[in-house]
C-alpha cells in the first residue's frame, strides 16, 4: 500500500497543474482514484474486507424490512460464492455446515423452547392469567396505586410462566388497561408499568431469550436461569417502589380502588385467593425449582410446565380444543421461526468465519483501550442500538457469535455477559420511538390512549432498567451468587 501513497502524491500536481485543475478538484480526483484502487487491491489480497462489506451488507437488509432468516441465508449464499469464485476458502470447507447443523440441532435445550411457549399459551388463552389478574387486583385495591403493584406483580409472574414478552404486554394491555384507565389511572403511569412489566418476560425465567442465549453462548441454560432470578426480582422491586412513590407523592395519578368495584370478600376472597392465584404460583415454583435444584433438566420441567398449565385451564374448565388450536398454533409458529433463524445464521457464521470475519471482530474487541471494561461498555451500546430496531432472536443469533469469542478471551464470566445482555434489551424493548414493547401495547390500547402517553410512559422505567443494569453489572455477585449456592 506504501507505493499506493507515494504514487497519489506524486499524482495530485500533474491533476493540479498538469491539467490546470483547481485545488479542491485536483484533490478529490486524486482521492477518488486511488481510494478505488487500495480498496480494489486490499479486497482482493485480504478476506477479511469482504467479511466486513459481507456484514454491512447483512445490516443493510435487514434494518431495510428484509426478513432476518432471508437475510442470512441470502447474505451467506452471496458472499459464499465470491469466496468461492474468488478462491479465498476452498470448497471442501463447505462441508463443515452440515456438522455445525447436526450439532445445533441435537442440543437437547431446544426442546424447551416449544414446552415454555405452549405453557405460556396456554395461561394467555385459556383466562387463567385474567383470573390472577382480577384477584390479586381485588387484593391490592384499598391501597394508592394498587392496581399498578397488582400489574408489577402479575407481569412478574406471567413473566415467569410465558418467557414471550408479546404475549405478556398484550395480555397485561387487554386485561388490565381499561380497568386502570377507568378508576381515574395517569395514562402515562399505566402504560409505562404495563409495557415494562410485560417485557420482564425476556429477563426472568424461563425465557425464551434465556433459553436462546444459552445455546448461543454456549452455557448451561440452568446456570442461566439461576443468574437471572435476583435480577429480574431487583427490576421488579425497582418498579413497585417507583409505583409506591407516585402514588404517595401523586395521588391523583393512582388512586385507590373504589369499594365498589371490590364485590369481592371474606371467605368468597378466599376461595378465589385458593383457586386462582396459588395453582399457578405452585406451577411456576415447581417447574423453575426443579431446575434449580437440579431435578429435572430444563426440557424436562418445560414439558411439565406445559402439561401443568393445561391440567389448571381443565380444572378451571377453560380448556377446548379451540384453546389447544391456537396455543399449538402459537407454538409452532415460535419455534419454526427459532429454528429457521438457527438454520440460516449457522450457514452465514460459517461464510463470515472461512473470510476471518470472527478473528477480525474478535482481535478488534480484545484491543480495545481499556480492554475488560471497554469491551464490556462497547458491547453494551451495540446491544442496546441494535435491540431498538430488531426482535431479541435476530440479536442473539446476528450479535453473541462475535462478542462471545472475545468475551472468553478478556475472562468475561459468560453468565454475567448474558444477563446483562438480557436487561440490555428490556431496555431497548421500550425504547422510543420504535421499542418493540410500545407497538405491542399501542395495538391493544383503547383509541383515548394516545402514542405520545404509551412512548412518554416507557422514559422512567428506562432509567429503572438502566439502574438495574448498573447494579448487576457492578455487582457480579447478583448474577453469580445463586449459581455459587447451587453449586456447593
Amino acid at each position: 500500500m506504501e507505493w499506493i501513497a507515494l504514487a497519489s502524491i506524486l499524482v495530485f500536481p500533474v491533476f493540479l497543474y498538469g491539467f490546470k485543475m483547481g485545488a479542491l478538484k485536483a484533490f478529490n480526483l486524486t482521492a477518488l482514484v486511488f481510494g478505488v484502487l487500495a480498496a480494489y487491491i486490499a479486497i482482493t489480497t485480504d478476506s477479511r474486507w469482504w467479511a466486513i462489506i459481507m456484514f454491512d451488507f447483512f445490516l443493510i437488509l435487514i434494518l431495510s424490512g428484509y426478513p432476518v432468516a432471508f437475510s442470512f441465508a441470502g447474505t451467506g449464499i452471496l458472499f459464499g460464492a465470491i469466496g468461492l469464485y474468488t478462491g479465498l476458502f476452498p470448497f471442501a470447507r463447505l462441508g463443515l455446515l452440515q456438522n455445525r447443523w447436526f450439532g445445533s440441532m441435537s442440543d437437547f435445550t431446544l426442546l424447551a423452547v416449544p414446552f415454555f411457549v405452549f405453557m405460556g399459551a396456554i395461561f394467555e388463552k385459556s383466562g387463567l392469567a385474567e383470573r390472577l389478574l382480577t384477584t390479586i387486583g381485588i387484593l391490592l385495591g384499598p391501597m394508592k396505586g394498587g392496581l399498578a403493584l397488582t400489574v408489577v406483580i402479575v407481569g412478574t409472574l406471567l413473566a415467569a410462566a410465558t418467557g414471550v414478552v408479546a404475549a405478556t404486554v398484550i395480555v397485561m394491555g387487554i386485561l388490565s388497561l381499561p380497568i386502570m384507565l377507568r378508576y381515574g389511572y395517569d395514562h402515562e403511569l399505566a402504560t409505562g408499568i404495563i409495557t415494562a412489566s410485560g417485557t420482564m418476560a425476556q429477563l426472568l425465567p424461563p425465557s425464551l431469550v434465556l433459553v436462546v442465549l444459552s445455546d448461543q453462548v454456549g452455557i448451561s441454560v440452568g446456570d442461566l436461569f439461576l443468574g437471572a432470578l435476583i435480577p429480574g426480582l431487583i427490576l421488579s422491586g425497582l418498579y413497585a417502589a417507583y409505583v409506591i412513590v407516585i402514588a404517595q407523592l401523586y395521588p391523583h395519578k393512582a388512586p385507590p380502588l373504589p369499594l365498589e368495584a371490590r364485590d369481592v370478600h371474606g371467605t368468597a376472597l378466599a376461595m378465589q385467593v385458593l383457586t386462582a392465584v396459588v395453582p399457578p404460583l405452585l406451577l411456576i415454583f415447581t417447574v423453575l425449582g426443579s431446575i434449580f435444584f437440579g431435578i429435572a433438566t430444563p426440557t424436562e420441567a418445560g414439558a411439565v410446565g406445559a402439561a401443568g398449565a393445561s391440567i389448571l385451564a381443565l380444572f378451571n374448565r377453560n380448556l377446548s380444543w379451540d384453546v389447544i388450536k391456537r396455543a399449538a398454533r402459537q407454538t409452532a409458529n415460535i419455534t419454526a421461526l427459532v429454528l429457521m433463524i438457527l438454520f440460516c445464521s449457522t450457514f452465514f457464521g460459517l461464510i463470515f468465519d472461512q473470510l476471518g470475519g470472527q478473528l477480525l471482530a474478535k482481535t478488534w474487541l480484545t484491543g480495545l483501550p481499556g480492554g475488560f471494561w471497554a469491551f464490556v461498555i462497547i458491547a453494551n451500546i451495540a446491544i442496546f442500538l441494535l435491540g431498538i430496531n430488531l426482535e431479541f432472536l435476530e440479536i442473539s443469533f446476528i450479535a453473541m457469535p462475535i462478542f462471545v469469542p472475545a468475551a472468553r478471551e478478556l475472562g468475561v464470566d459468560l453468565v454475567w455477559f448474558s444477563v446483562m445482555m438480557a436487561i440490555n434489551l428490556n431496555m431497548a424493548f421500550i425504547s422510543p420511538p420504535v421499542g418493540f414493547s410500545l407497538f405491542y401495547l399501542q395495538s391493544v390500547a383503547p383509541e383515548e390512549v394516545e402514542t405520545a402517553s404509551i412512548h412518554k410512559g416507557a422514559i422512567p422505567f428506562m432509567f429503572l432498567q438502566g439502574a438495574a443494569l448498573l447494579i448487576v453489572m457492578i455487582f457480579p455477585g447478583t448474577v453469580t451468587w445463586l449459581i455459587d449456592v447451587a453449586g456447593v
